[in-house]
């Protein structure tokens, strides 16, 4: 019999492993929120829920965020924060995102060995650590400009998990060689001749999955397919690719550019967390590592590797051209992946899963955060605060109002209210077409650029902060954030100078040329957005 009483042994199971203070803190929040209600008021129970939720953020590495944001959800439903009809409005909104999880990044498990034989050669071969994090950076970018950022961040994940789990492997005493299940997040079999090779290669390896992350916002933001918001407001504004594209132009450009220097910047500088280089024994191990799987690929093996690449470029085509939504063209690549790489036993189709499934909930769990800031109207004071301005002002208060609520919330939700009120102002005469179409490019770029700050901002950061590579590489919501900073600033303040300074001059300039035609009113299709 054991001497555990059982509340002592609830309390231990309770968040499992993680710090007591941890968990008094969890306790402490479930606590003071219902005297919050009834004391305050929701609207400001409602403020103190989301800094709890992003705290629990914050600690992700100490507790995955599904079971402590996961409690407070609940609790938000149950003292009237929101209610479960409204979350899921939210979820249903959101469908496409939560199928693109499951499947997509289940389906990129499948290409995993085409990845590491292509990414394997690109990081031995480019010496030059500058060099790679800009091919990294880059890639990226043209990538997410015209595929889903968390597709293209999966497909980094899955590059730096193999990488990592190989020379942990070596560094552990074990061969390469072996086929066998190994905790690469365990380092006390790491040998001490190992060690600091290790930590350095964990440093090459988070610089270029930041890069690599920062990457897809720099792309993204550009067209109409980057990221959800745009084909939102794109559709509101009753913009086509091209036109979408140049309308963004006076903005992304610049920022793009300056994005690509910074890469260089903090490379070169070795500045806030930046600068490792691939150490040469790690090099050397993943050069043999190579070499050994080209020595012992068979005919088979092979042919795995080209029914990958058609899987491959099926998925480059069908995203691009948006054949299907992203979800269900994820699903397609699990089949074919599976159906000609002889794969059909359950248990090894069910191991792709494991990635993407806790991610899903925990945005799930995300999208009830949503439902409380849409139903206590946290950022309604903002909004109506921001419409008060006129002129180029009024752009840039819209740019950095859309940046600094996006940082912390869901810029997707972020746009589509600011999109609705500003449709709202063009349908009741407040402002003019060639005004909304300014302020339409200022929420685009105010929901994509700034929100990098934080791992809240972006889908794809906290898919990367909560993927099993963030533990493994010692990528925290600290760390990510001060990573995140050189680029936050110098993409934020670029973007914010181009809206106010050069996007009317060069708007106007495409108008002169034709390249651009002016719009009258919002048609039917286009009207505001119902709550």
């Amino acid at each position: 019999m054991s001497s555990i009483s059982m509340p002592r042994a609830l309390l231990m199971n309770f968040l499992g492993k993680a710090p007591d203070w941890y968990k008094l803190t969890i306790v402490t929040f479930l606590l003071i929120n219902p005297l919050v209600v009834f004391m305050f008021g929701t609207e400001a129970a409602g403020w103190l829920l989301l800094g709890e939720f992003i705290f629990t953020l914050a600690m992700a590495l100490k507790c995955y965020p599904l079971q402590p944001g996961g409690l407070l959800a609940i609790e938000a439903v149950l003292i009237g924060l929101t209610s479960p009809e409204q979350v899921m409005e939210e979820m249903t909104h959101n469908i496409e995102v939560l199928l693109l999880l499951m499947f997509m990044v289940a389906g990129i498990y499948f290409l995993k060995d085409l990845l590491l034989f292509i990414f394997s050669r690109i990081i031995l071969r480019v010496r030059s650590k500058v060099a790679l994090s800009l091919v990294f950076c880059l890639a990226a970018a043209l990538l997410s400009a015209f595929l889903d950022a968390l597709t293209v961040t999966a497909v980094v994940i899955a590059v730096c998990t193999g990488f990592y789990g190989i020379y942990h492997r070596v560094a552990s005493g074990k061969s390469y060689k072996q086929e066998l299940i190994h905790d690469s997040g365990d380092d006390s079999s790491v040998e001490d001749l190992h060690r600091v090779d290790l930590d350095n290669f964990r440093s090459f390896l988070r610089s270029l999955l930041m890069h690599a992350a920062i990457g897809t916002a720099l792309g993204g933001v550009c067209t109409l397919v980057g990221e959800p918001q745009n084909l939102l407001i794109a559709s509101k504004a009753g913009w086509q690719f091209g036109e979408f594209l140049l309308r963004m132009a006076p903005v992304t450009v610049p920022v793009f550019i300056v994005g690509l220097l910074t890469c260089v910047l903090v490379e070169k500088a070795h500045l806030f967390g930046y600068g490792a280089r691939l150490p040469d024994p790690v090099r050397n191990i993943m050069e043999r590592f190579a070499e050994h799987e080209d020595e012992k690929r068979t005919v088979r093996d092979r042919a795995a590797l080209i029914v990958q690449a058609i899987a491959a470029v099926w998925l480059i085509v069908g995203l691009a051209l948006h054949l299907a939504s992203v979800g269900l063209i994820g699903l397609t690549v699990i089949v074919i992946a599976t159906a000609f790489c002889g794969i059909i036993e359950e248990h090894r189709i069910g191991n792709a899963f494991h990635e993407a499934l806790p991610f899903t909930a925990l945005l799930a769990v995300f999208f009830a955060i949503v439902a409380i800031i849409s139903d206590q109207h946290l950022f309604t004071p903002l909004v109506e605060y921001v419409l008060t301005f006129e002129g180029r002002e009024q752009a840039s208060a819209f740019y950095l109002a859309n940046g600094i609520l996006s940082a912390v919330s869901d810029n997707v939700f972020v746009a589509s209210i600011y999109i609705k009120e500003v449709s709202r102002a063009l349908a009741d005469a407040e402002i003019t077409r060639d005004t909304f179409d300014m302020l339409a490019v200022a929420i685009n770029t105010g929901t994509n650029i700034p929100s990098v700050a934080t791992p809240n901002g972006q889908a794809a950061f906290l898919f990367l902060l909560t993927s099993a590579i963030a533990p493994l590489v010692r990528l925290s919501y600290g760390k990510m954030v001060i990573m995140a900073l050189p680029y936050t600033i110098a993409m934020t303040l670029t973007g914010l100078i181009m809206v106010q300074v050069a996007l009317a001059p060069a708007t106007d300039f495409f108008y002169e040329k034709g390249w651009l035609q002016h719009h009258s009113a919002l048609t039917s299709e286009q009207a505001p957005l119902p709550h």
